[in-house]
């Protein structure tokens, strides 16, 4: 008896990348064998506008469950594969259709002859295939505009492909495709949402967090560990740079307003991140900040607080709401973290008496008031690195794959 073999990879986005389309297919097919590592006997190969996955035995639910998390796939479906002959044509896609769960009493065939050789047209052999199904089936009729089950019979080269419904990806591009930017990572909502955002526009992620102990202790410093392991989720490997800031906090604490003390905090933040950055060749920052959702988010705050950078700060939750980031805080699974109640750096020392529009010349007189570089330097010289997600990628070695 014929069982489903294969699974059948779709993209969108990366069909409009021109020439550096087989760039972005590569790094997705690597990003797909890392997602299903756990699974050895599979084996990804890609041709033109399709990824497939051939399963060899491995149980297929449980590798579809990590190709949910795949930046860069619009849906993927489980397939049989079939020889380009039509007799075993049909009855693959007979035993697709029976197989296939759920209510099917009318279907539809939708082929498509990729490959022109094939001697039966596409229209041809949607009625061919539907015969079949028809002639083999009880109380099972043709639907061409509302079907129970679409039998989608993809025609190859290498061979077709039979499918019987889909399962939506996560879209966005390829992660890795974007470069690599440096996310400030905090133990709250708002910043692994920004993380999971910038890994689906095909950004690598290393992470930045500010630790303040003892006024912070290590049930904050696990949080933040456990939400970067979350975020590995969806991008693979990210390396994580714990920043030991209290020394420099309680300075800014001694030296500065109160009402200045969150802008210049932010502003020493940012110093810091930069530095590590460039250490590790970032072009980019990443936060998540939202337009007008603290004090410290004003146009005025942040005009203020990138002064001190010039590496650009990427915002992808800026138009955000907080129930929206909280909506996607709860479906890619962060938000039990975040509202775990340990205190960050950024809530000691909390003034009540922020600046909601601070002005840079006045930040800049402020931080007059003590040696600040050496507190920088000395967090930078100190701060500890862990790497979260194992394993490495497959180098893609084969291009152009056969099937």
């Amino acid at each position: 008896m014929m069982h489903y073999d294969h699974i059948l990879v779709r993209y969108g986005e990366l069909a409009l990348k021109g020439k550096n389309r087989a760039e972005f297919e590569n790094k997705l097919k690597q990003n797909i064998q890392f997602a299903i590592r756990d699974f050895p006997d599979t084996k990804v190969k890609r041709t033109y506008g399709r990824m497939m996955i051939e399963l060899n035995r491995e149980n297929p639910e449980k590798v579809m469950e990590p190709l949910k998390h795949v930046f860069g796939l619009s849906s993927f479906s489980l397939a049989m594969k079939s020889q380009n002959e039509m007799e075993q044509i049909k009855e693959t896609a007979l035993q697709a259709f029976l197989q296939h769960d759920g209510k099917k009493r009318t279907f539809k065939v939708n082929a498509r002859r990729s490959y022109k050789p094939f001697p039966i047209s596409s229209q041809e052999a949607n009625q061919i295939i539907g015969g079949h199904i028809l002639a083999n089936t009880d109380d099972v009729t043709v639907d061409v505009h509302h079907p129970d089950i679409e039998v989608n019979v993809e025609i190859r080269e290498q061979g077709t492909y039979v499918t019987c419904g889909r399962i939506e990806g996560s879209g966005g591009l390829p992660v890795g495709t974007a470069g690599k930017v440096m996310l400030m990572l905090s133990g709250g909502i708002d910043s692994p949402v920004a993380g999971y955002l910038a890994l689906k526009r095909g950004a690598e992620l290393e992470a930045v967090h500010f630790h303040s102990p003892p006024y912070t202790n290590e049930r904050a410093r696990k949080k933040v560990e456990d939400l970067t392991k979350m975020l590995t989720t969806f991008g693979g490997p990210v390396r994580l740079h714990v920043v030991p800031f209290t020394e420099l906090q309680k300075a800014i604490h001694a030296n500065i307003h109160s009402n200045y003390a969150m802008t210049i905090m932010r502003r020493m933040m940012l110093r810091i991140t930069e530095q590590i950055a460039e250490n590790q060749n970032i072009k980019a920052l990443a936060n998540g900040e939202s337009l007008g959702q603290v004090a410290s988010q004003t146009l005025e705050s942040m005009h203020t607080i990138n002064e001190v950078t010039n590496l650009p700060i990427l915002r992808p939750l800026v138009t955000m709401d907080k129930q929206e980031v909280i909506g996607i805080s709860e479906k890619i699974g962060t938000y039990p973290i975040s509202i775990l109640p340990y205190e960050d750096c950024c809530t000691i020392f909390l003034p009540s008496n922020s600046v909601t529009r601070p002005r840079r010349d006045k930040a800049a007189k402020f931080e007059e008031a003590f040696e600040f570089q050496s507190y920088i330097e000395e967090a930078v010289a100190h701060t500890e690195t862990i790497t979260f997600g194992s394993g490495q990628h497959k180098e893609d070695k084969d291009m152009d794959d056969l099937l």
